[in-house]
């Protein structure tokens, strides 16, 4: 039986601030929510708040509530204006996410059987989820990801579309997407400088910086996907210290957005 979706869409009015580009969706991204609210009041809080950041469907423990049409972008994946994550996926919240327990256990299950209904819908296989953490480095779904279990909710969307008897292979423009992500990522070699690097006044500038944001991005930290090349300018300000500071909380390391040796020697490792 499909999962029926209470529709509460935020009004036209608000569209500027809250899906203002047309869209025509090629992912979905999972998040998880920072509290214990319904998915009624994830839905209402979002459409009446003056922020902007915006997801198209949030899933409690009992039903799918949508907020945004899915032919409009959301603001949720902090990629940037023009990020393929915010341009170009489909929101997906989770409830009760902060101090999990059963009703979070129950909205993710639900949430599993909508996402593998979404990629049904759509001819889509598994291959088009994405965790909030792929866009932009966030740590997000932050529940899932914390107890190491994201590729086992992949396979259970994977196991629920196979039963949904939905398409399970890849299609020829994701494959494509998928084969040059892995390409640039694993073949793209990087010479980190060794040293110290932080914020200071005057900034320090230079082709090693450039660098330091070059691995960034190639692992998903380094936030500006929309904008000129990427946001790359050899300038290790604010913006570069931040994505350190995310890259070190992701892997055990003091979270001083400072690029140091033991920094370095982890970008590495996982560049390899």
């Amino acid at each position: 039986m499909a999962i029926k979706v209470v529709k509460n869409l935020v009004s036209k009015s608000k569209y500027g601030l809250k899906c203002p580009n047309p869209m025509t969706a090629e992912y979905i991204t999972i998040h998880n929510t920072a509290n214990d609210a319904s998915a009624a009041n994830e839905i209402s809080y979002m459409k009446n708040n003056s922020s902007s950041t915006s997801f198209h469907f949030a899933v409690d423990d009992k039903q799918v509530i949508q907020g945004i049409p899915t032919n409009r972008n959301a603001w949720h994946t902090g990629d940037g204006t023009n990020g393929t994550g915010n341009r170009k996926s489909i929101g997906v919240e989770i409830c009760y996410s902060k101090s999990g327990g059963a009703r979070y256990k129950a909205a993710e299950k639900l949430a599993i059987k909508f996402v593998a209904q979404l990629l049904k819908e759509r001819g889509w296989g598994v291959d088009r989820v994405r965790k909030h953490q792929y866009w932009n480095g966030k740590y997000c779904p932050h529940r899932i990801l914390s107890e190491g279990r994201w590729n086992q909710v992949k396979a259970a969307i994977e196991k629920e579309l196979k039963s949904l008897g939905g398409k399970i292979s890849t299609s020829k423009t994701s494959t494509a997407k998928k084969k040059t992500t892995s390409s640039s990522s694993k073949k793209t070699s990087y010479t980190l400088p060794s040293g110290i690097y932080k914020v200071t006044s005057p900034m320090r500038k230079g082709d090693d910086v450039r660098q330091i944001q070059k691995a960034l991005a190639a692992l998903y930290f380094y936030p500006d996907k929309g904008a000129k090349n990427n946001g790359i300018d050899g300038v290790y300000g604010p913006k570069t210290a931040d994505a350190i500071r995310r890259f070190q909380l992701m892997h055990g390391l003091s979270a001083d957005g400072i690029y140091g040796p033991k920094t370095r020697e982890k970008i590495e490792a996982l560049m390899k």
